[in-house]
């Protein structure tokens, strides 16, 4: 389950759109700036530091497009942006995408969808922008490919490094096997047991010694990194 508040700029003028994803979002713990015209919407992204922007299309004063080329322009870190927009052809897609958008919703959508989509980008920034990720009692440094669990040092070889990289990196989703073979091997062929091997040795070293497994298998489908604490 995640367990993490987010701080959201909601950019849309429509009252009932906006009060649903306020109902649905406080809800759930995330904290929410409005507003309904996009220089208002342009001036609060620009003076506040928000996990992310969902920002409609069509908006009275600046349209969602001029405000994401502005932000991209001005701001002084990269701000996420999720658009919201009724059209759903690929030439507004491909206008928003050329100027910095990070991702699109048309509506009408779920607010469950909306949500997860909020969640991915905001972790997905994240690990664009930080060389430590954290996870709970798990600490990854990417630079110097160093790990760390409840304070203790954890000797990975290089192979255990990359799967755990990989299941932190597409945290909170699944990684299906196929996948994860492919980016630890490309289109080499490798032994099958190969790697069950490695996830046997990266558990042993990594849950093992600890409270609670982190590696987790989902039956099936592949592997998910497991964390009891993420906010």
């Amino acid at each position: 389950m995640i367990n993490q508040s987010l701080y959201i700029l909601v950019v849309e003028d429509q009252l009932s759109i906006a009060q649903n994803i306020a109902t649905f979002m406080e809800d759930k713990g995330h904290v929410l700036d409005f507003a309904t015209q996009g220089d208002e919407g342009l001036k609060l992204a620009l003076t506040n530091h928000y996990d992310l922007v969902i920002l409609d299309l069509n908006l009275p004063v600046m349209d969602g497009l001029d405000i994401c080329k502005q932000l991209r322009q001005q701001a002084s870190h990269h701000i996420p942006i999720i658009m919201l927009t009724a059209r759903d052809s690929i030439n507004d897609k491909i206008a928003g995408f050329t100027i910095g958008t990070d991702d699109y919703l048309t509506k009408p959508f779920s607010l469950e969808e909306l949500e997860v989509r909020c969640f991915a980008l905001s972790r997905r920034h994240l690990l664009q922008t930080n060389d430590i990720l954290t996870f709970d009692q798990l600490l990854i440094d990417r630079k110097r490919q160093q790990v760390t669990r409840a304070g203790k040092n954890i000797e990975l070889h290089s192979m255990c490094y990359h799967i755990l990289a990989i299941l932190a990196e597409a945290y909170p989703q699944v990684v299906s096997r196929s996948k994860l073979s492919h980016k630890l091997w490309g289109d080499e062929p490798t032994e099958s047991d190969s790697l069950r091997s490695h996830i046997y040795q990266l558990r042993k070293l990594l849950d093992k010694p600890f409270d609670y497994p982190m590696i987790k298998n989902i039956h099936g489908i592949g592997f998910v990194l497991d964390v009891k604490n993420s906010g």
